[in-house]
């Protein structure tokens, strides 16, 4: 999608269609209070525009509401649609990404191919924030799962045109453009990854997609195999992979800033990759199963924030490390029973073959800080006791070090993307001790997030780390007004936030 600013007014802006964001400004919240509505702009023309309609009752601000009128009158634009963002009082930069993405959607089922969204003029979101916000909204409204239907149609937006004031901060609001830009792409190439079937995306396929990207971008990227695994002693990724056909990949890409200061921090990303997961010996029901394509989200979601790192230079040394694996049941698979020795030394039980997150991830992290990782976070569709806990609304999020949660706090704040911190207490670690080895690689029904979260901070040593447990809102089930049905693309943009503050 091509995108740019464009410093007009509104009633000189050509376009197959123009966006107008409407607000509620009744800060009545009785039963009965009747709506509102105003456009969120100051320009004379669209005011004009929207008179009519907006005195009619028939538009009244309510989130996401579509009102679509063509040949507006005193606009060159062909059509003018009007889409809610709710109340005056809560509006934020999130709701006009949303705004964004339901626009992009709309036009798209009217297979128009361009658009043009008006900067609405809030007191509560800044110029540059919605500029991004409307990047980054409609590059996720503009993606379709649907790759391999045979009579899918294209359609794509080929061209977005943010209009400001003529008077505006040009510098800022450029700026935010390519931010939004870049972190829109990034979030549709995870999506692009976590969208593809078992079958197209094998560990394999996975490394060589992120070589690819990073050789795009400028990113150093390594992918090793078995032999790697066995001579890092990683027996507790190996046991994941050894029950499949297809080999294991450890993706490893590095971003080295041209300047650091000593002692500036080294940040390690770390995601689960399990390209597709049937529980192995500890086998999943058949119902839900073909979603399990997307068991590699949190790796996907750290190969698509080392892209969107790669592009915007920050000055901090990241390494993202993928340990992508299948989960399969054969002759070779491990068993429940088992034990399996992680990098580190530890003697893991293996509980339930089904618990595999976990056992790759240790290794990743173990590895970040054989790397020089100081601070790390881990990205996984790990628990399903995190969708029982959370749902489909938040992704859940614990941390050992409180200004590591702060700063990540701060970041999906600014991301607009929403986790729900849950707890680390040290007495969830007696439910994954084992009676033969170290420790549980499943510490039973109860506080599933919670006891593999324990599991993981075993391998983080002192290391100030997070762990992001996306198994609820790595995949949308089904359609909303701003994005498809489908992988969602989470923890991307606060994952950049987070590496942009340091």
């Amino acid at each position: 999608m091509n995108t740019k600013l464009i410093y007009s007014g509104i009633a000189d802006v050509q376009s197959e269609c123009l966006v107008a964001i409407v607000l509620d400004h009744n800060t009545d919240t009785s039963k009965d209070a009747k709506p509102d509505p105003k456009v969120v702009s100051n320009d004379k023309a669209l005011a004009d525009a929207v008179a009519d309609v907006l005195a009619s009752g028939d538009v009244t601000g309510k989130s996401l509401d579509t009102t679509l009128l063509h040949g507006p009158k005193g606009l060159k634009a062909k059509r003018l649609l009007l889409v809610g963002g709710g109340k005056e009082k809560k509006f934020s930069a999130d709701d006009v990404r949303k705004i964004a993405g339901t626009a992009a959607r709309f036009v798209k089922g009217k297979n128009l191919k361009s658009l043009a969204i008006a900067v609405p003029d809030a007191a509560s979101v800044s110029g540059a924030n919605a500029v991004r916000a409307i990047v980054e909204g409609a590059f996720v409204g503009d993606f379709d799962p649907n790759y391999y239907q045979s009579d899918r149609k294209d359609q794509r937006i080929d061209d977005l045109a943010i209009v400001a004031a003529a008077n505006a901060e040009k510098k800022a609001l450029e700026s935010a453009l390519e931010l939004g830009r870049v972190i829109g792409e990034s979030q549709n190439f995870t999506r692009d990854l976590v969208n593809e079937p078992g079958n197209k995306m094998t560990p394999t396929i996975l490394g060589q997609r992120a070589k690819k990207m990073s050789d795009e971008v400028g990113l150093k990227c390594d992918v090793f195999s078995t032999e790697k695994l066995h001579e890092l002693k990683m027996g507790s990724f190996w046991s994941v992979s050894q029950g499949s056909a297809e080999p294991p990949a450890l993706i490893v890409m590095t971003y080295e800033p041209k300047a650091t200061k000593n002692g500036s921090p080294v940040i390690g990303l770390v995601g689960k990759g399990v390209t597709f997961d049937t529980g192995g010996i500890s086998i999943k029901p058949a119902d839900g199963m073909e979603k399990m394509k997307y068991d590699m989200a949190g790796g996907a979601a750290m190969i698509g924030a080392m892209r969107a790192i790669a592009l915007l230079k920050p000055n901090v040394k990241v390494i993202g490390i993928v340990c992508a694996a299948e989960n399969m049941p054969s002759g070779t698979a491990q068993k429940p029973g088992d034990v399996q020795f992680a990098m580190n030394g530890k003697a893991i039980e293996i509980i339930n073959t089904d618990a595999e997150g976990r056992l790759v991830l240790a290794d990743g992290l173990c590895y970040a800080r054989q790397l020089g990782c100081t601070h790390l976070i881990d990205a996984a569709t790990l628990t399903g006791a995190c969708v029982v806990a959370l749902g489909y609304v938040n992704a859940g999020i614990f941390a050992n070090n409180e200004d590591m949660y702060s700063r990540f706090s701060k970041a999906q704040q600014e991301a607009g993307e929403k986790f729900w911190r849950l707890p680390l207490d040290d007495e969830y670690r007696e439910m994954i001790k084992s009676g033969i080895a170290d420790i549980v690689n499943s510490g039973g029904r109860w506080g599933g997030a919670v006891t593999a979260a324990k599991f993981l901070q075993e391998f983080v040593d002192d290391k100030p780390w997070i762990h992001l447990d996306i198994a609820g809102v790595a995949w949308m089930e089904e359609s909303k007004p701003w994005i498809a049905k489908g992988p969602s693309g989470i923890a991307v943009r606060s994952l950049v936030e987070f590496v942009k503050g340091w």
